[in-house]
């Protein structure tokens, strides 16, 4: 038997003083509220009751350190899978507000639906899927979690739902710690839950693609 669940899970807020779009930049570590989103996500997967059997996240620091409570709750060991990672971003180690009130940064704003400025959104959509798949047939039982990024978690929500991939940055409904929350169905994807278990009050969230 295949998994019983897939959760999408974005890691804490993220040390980043600077305020810049950190992206794929190495060293952007989770605050110390970061961790305390982190555990709280974990917890509330396991105040559930659903056991987790897998347990997945990209390479970056924020993911891996992320998953750990997942780890210790649930004594399984992360997987680290390079599909699941953060978009490529030409504005990746600048302050959005800055860069985008300099005339020659906006040739980069000319595709939004592409987009222009990163990684295709179809191309994000396809290694998502891919590695949800994967995750979801080698998980023997229970449920399977995922430590991605927001974007990537996002993009996966808008294709599953049948809508438009091209949405404004500012509206994403993908919290800090968030669980987006996938069952397989014969071979469609359908979204069951979402929830955002992790206070974020005051929390720095301007690093994201």
């Amino acid at each position: 038997m295949p998994a019983a669940r897939l959760h999408l899970v974005r890691h804490g807020e993220v040390h980043n003083p600077d305020r810049v779009l950190y992206g794929r930049l190495p060293e952007f570590h989770l605050s110390d509220d970061g961790h305390r989103m982190a555990r709280a996500a974990a917890e509330h997967v396991k105040s559930s009751g659903r056991p987790v059997r897998s347990l997945v996240c990209s390479p970056l620091e924020r993911t891996r350190e992320s998953a750990a409570p997942f780890a210790e709750l649930f004594g399984v060991k992360p997987v680290v899978d390079a599909r699941v990672i953060e978009p490529t971003n030409v504005f990746e180690g600048r302050r959005m507000q800055r860069a985008l009130r300099n005339p020659i940064n906006w040739w980069h704003l000319r595709t939004p639906a592409l987009p222009s400025w990163g990684e295709p959104y179809l191309d994000v959509v396809d290694r998502m899927q891919a590695a949800m798949r994967d995750a979801w047939n080698r998980t023997p039982s229970g449920d399977a979690v995922i430590v991605s990024h927001q974007l990537p978690i996002w993009i996966t929500h808008l294709s599953v739902a049948g809508l438009s991939l091209r949405h404004d940055p500012r509206r994403r409904r993908c919290d800090l710690s968030s669980i987006t929350s996938f069952e397989l169905v014969g071979d469609v994807w359908r979204e069951v839950d979402y929830a955002e278990p992790a206070s974020t009050a005051g929390a720095v969230d301007v690093g994201a693609v």
